[in-house]
């Protein structure tokens, strides 16, 4: 398949004028198979159910306290702080993401890596996979700002140009997550159905969606849809559970304003058999350290 083919069969045509709507899943959400790594055909039938798979117990306490000595070196090194990957609170100033984190930490490159997340990464996805994004995100107590509900997929189909939701995040958390500080919320099922987004992608719009998005994000009338069909379920657990979830399903997080800070490292694994065309609905891809187009499979 050349190029223009590729970008020509769009299964997932998003950024609309006029109505938006909802769109039937084409491709699986489990690829592999329980012979395939760690997930036994148990959990992998329950990932393809929901959408996502919590593992809690992923680190050990000790693994979490020098994890967590990581994001704070990150967050206090002034010379970083200048670079175009990070991410400031539109408010505050303070760090919201490191991205690209496994070229700048050794430490997190090694644990992307690990068998215990790229494993259970190639048993999803039924391939070899590269990192599409990493990234460590900070939620600081009293001032955490959340994201409004979205599906990643719509947004790397749209200004990336993923082709296929063959694409799976694991966010690990480094601090304690309660139903009260801001945690991860999912709409278990829906990565089933591919939600349309309506408005046209601004020049280098990823300099703003990534404090606040407001373009390619789902119709309050599409959310109260799926929330009345799937439900919302959310990430809480002890530091160092860990979170799995597919590309496409529809999840976000509500404000911190508890004393409690909320972190996690985050790794996007894309199939190699997945890798990135030109963007569906903008004229430019994102920069690189937001969406890699080195499609190296990820070894040991």
């Amino acid at each position: 398949m050349t190029l223009t083919e590729s970008r020509t069969i769009d299964s997932y045509p998003t950024r609309v004028a006029g109505e938006a709507k909802l769109l039937e899943r084409k491709d699986p959400t489990v690829w592999g198979s329980a012979q395939d790594g760690p997930m036994d055909a148990a959990a992998l039938a329950s990932h393809d159910t929901k959408g996502y798979s919590i593992i809690e117990g992923l680190l050990s306490p000790a693994e979490v306290q020098g994890y967590w000595q990581e994001l704070v070196r990150l967050s206090s090194d002034g010379e970083l702080k200048t670079d175009e990957r990070v991410v400031t609170e539109k408010r505050s100033g303070d760090v919201r993401s490191i991205f690209e984190v496994h070229k700048i930490s050794e430490l997190i490159a090694e644990l992307a890596r690990d068998p215990r997340i790229l494993d259970r990464a190639r048993q999803i996805l039924g391939s070899e996979v590269y990192i599409h994004q990493s990234r460590v995100n900070y939620m600081p107590g009293f001032r955490g700002n959340g994201f409004y509900w979205h599906s990643d997929f719509e947004t790397w189909h749209a200004e990336d140009g993923m082709p296929k939701p063959r694409a799976v995040s694991c966010s690990i958390a480094l601090t304690d997550n309660y139903p009260f500080n801001g945690g991860l919320m999912v709409m278990p099922g829906s990565q089933r159905t591919f939600v349309q987004c309506v408005g046209e992608t601004p020049e280098d719009h990823y300099k703003e969606s990534l404090k606040e998005q407001e373009i390619g994000v789902p119709s309050e009338e599409d959310i109260t849809k799926l929330a009345a069909e799937y439900g919302i379920d959310q990430f809480t657990g002890p530091a160092g559970s860990a979170l799995f979830f597919d590309s496409n399903i529809m999840h976000g997080s509500g404000n911190n304003i508890t004393p409690y800070p909320r972190s996690n490292i985050f790794f996007v694994f894309n199939s190699v058999e997945n890798t990135l065309v030109e963007p569906y609905a903008a004229k430019n891809p994102r920069p690189t350290f937001i969406a890699s187009r080195d499609f190296t499979p990820l070894t040991r």
